[in-house]
């Protein structure tokens, strides 16, 4: 996937998610949890990519997370938390070589891949709350969030990384093989 496809095809897998995670899973929060899409698209994404353009993918994402309402946090975290799980993710997913089955990684690690990129991907933001001193929540709640937050990715993983790798890995275009006619062979006189 080379030229304007991959970037193109970024930006709409974390536009979809983002618009999804802050106006539809809204409404069907767990204690005020909702599952984190934009992460989950940031590990397919990872899965299927190299691990610079994760990282930075991961980067991009977690600034507009960080700026989309209603966003009451540190502007930052989001950015730091999704740029080390795209690298982590990229970095298992380059070293694991995922590409053994025609470019696309198996179910069984889309979902591992899911569930760690959440649990590092949770951690670090709250980490980096605690050490920004973010009075929104306090140290027993956290641990409540952080186990309400990965449940739920966990659950949401097995839909959205799925969807996300197809659609990076999708073939534009690709169209059933075409037979050409073969002219035929001229005999030398």
């Amino acid at each position: 996937m080379r030229g304007t496809r991959r970037p193109f095809t970024a930006l709409l897998a974390v536009v979809m998610a983002l618009l999804l995670q802050v106006t539809v899973f809204p409404h069907l929060a767990w204690d005020g949890v909702v599952p984190d899409l934009v992460l989950l698209s940031v590990v397919g994404a990872a899965l299927v990519t190299d691990p610079r353009f994760a990282t930075l993918l991961g980067f991009g994402a977690g600034l507009l997370l960080d700026v989309a309402p209603p966003a009451d946090h540190a502007a930052g975290r989001w950015a730091l938390a999704l740029m080390v799980v795209g690298y982590v993710v990229g970095r298992f997913a380059h070293d694991h070589d995922s590409g053994q089955s025609g470019g696309r990684p198996s179910y069984p690690l889309m979902l591992a891949a899911g569930a760690g990129g959440a649990f590092v991907g949770i951690s670090v933001f709250a980490l980096s709350g605690l050490l920004l001193r973010d009075p929104a929540v306090d140290l027993g709640q956290l641990l409540e969030v952080v186990l309400a937050a990965a449940v739920y990715d966990v659950l949401a993983a097995a839909v959205v990384v799925p969807a996300t790798v197809w659609l990076f890995t999708r073939e534009p275009g690709a169209r059933p093989a075409q037979v050409t006619p073969r002219t035929p062979r001229r005999t030398p006189v």
